[in-house]
């Protein structure tokens, strides 16, 4: 029995390692992720800053290829004016050359406008890249780093559970049964009493129980918490008794 309670409480040491492994980088993940995440918005920030400094472009090229068609029409009209046979013709196109020639010096104000516009926006496209620059840096950095502690407790957990896996064998399969079903539920699933009380919940148990488990060297289980549990005196009597 005591090789038993051995293999039990080797075992139940590498689950405890195990939990504290789980617990301890149960974070990464979730920090990680929020990394990605703000990285992507970093990222997307830049982006549509230059998708904001190309509209503008756009617009001020359509605007300077509409005036310079204008223009060009202002001239054709220009030329037909000393055509005109009538003078309500004349007056006419002369009308709608000086509407033309408003426009176009609107026209002029607006590529002016938009100019300053993507002058700006290059500024502050100029200003976000470098900052995007640091921001990435930082951030993969981080990254770069919860990566390599999750690979290492991704190692440290495969070797545990090789461990794991040996100490279970040498666990009777009944007895590997009961201890996996508490171990799902507590903390730990192997405890001594002391002082006629469970280590694990505390409770008394019962005298009965108390005085038998003190004078054989075995596990039972504790009526309030389902650990098992055992008397360390117990065994140590029954190795003195085997020595002597």
């Amino acid at each position: 029995m005591r090789e038993t309670l051995k293999a039990l409480e080797e075992l139940q040491k590498v689950d405890v390692q195990m939990a504290e492994l789980l617990k301890s980088g149960a974070e990464n993940p979730k920090r990680l992720a929020e990394l990605e995440s703000k990285l992507g918005a970093a990222r997307a920030a830049v982006q549509a800053q230059r998708d904001r400094l190309a509209e503008i472009e756009k617009q001020k090229a359509d605007t300077e290829g509409q005036l310079a068609a204008d223009k060009d029409k202002v001239k054709k009209w220009e030329a037909r004016l000393t055509e005109q046979r009538s003078t309500r013709e004349y007056t006419a196109l002369a009308r709608e050359i000086d509407i033309a020639k408003k426009q176009n010096t609107t026209g002029a104000e607006d590529i002016s406008e938009l100019a300053k516009q993507a002058r700006a926006a290059e500024d502050v496209l100029d200003d976000e890249e470098v900052a995007f620059v640091d921001t990435e840096t930082a951030l993969h950095d981080e990254m770069k780093a919860l990566r390599t502690a999750m690979a290492e407790l991704d190692t440290r957990h495969k070797a545990l559970q090789t461990k794991r896996d040996k100490a279970a064998e040498s666990v009777a399969p009944q007895m590997l049964k009961r201890y996996e079903l508490i171990i799902k539920r507590r903390s730990t699933a192997v405890v001594r009493i002391e002082n006629g009380a469970c280590c694990g919940c505390h409770m008394n148990v019962p005298p009965q129980l108390n005085n038998q488990l003190r004078t054989n060297a075995r596990i039972d289980v504790c009526p309030s918490c389902g650990r098992m549990i055992y008397a360390e005196e117990a065994f140590e009597a029954a190795e003195a008794a085997a020595e002597g």
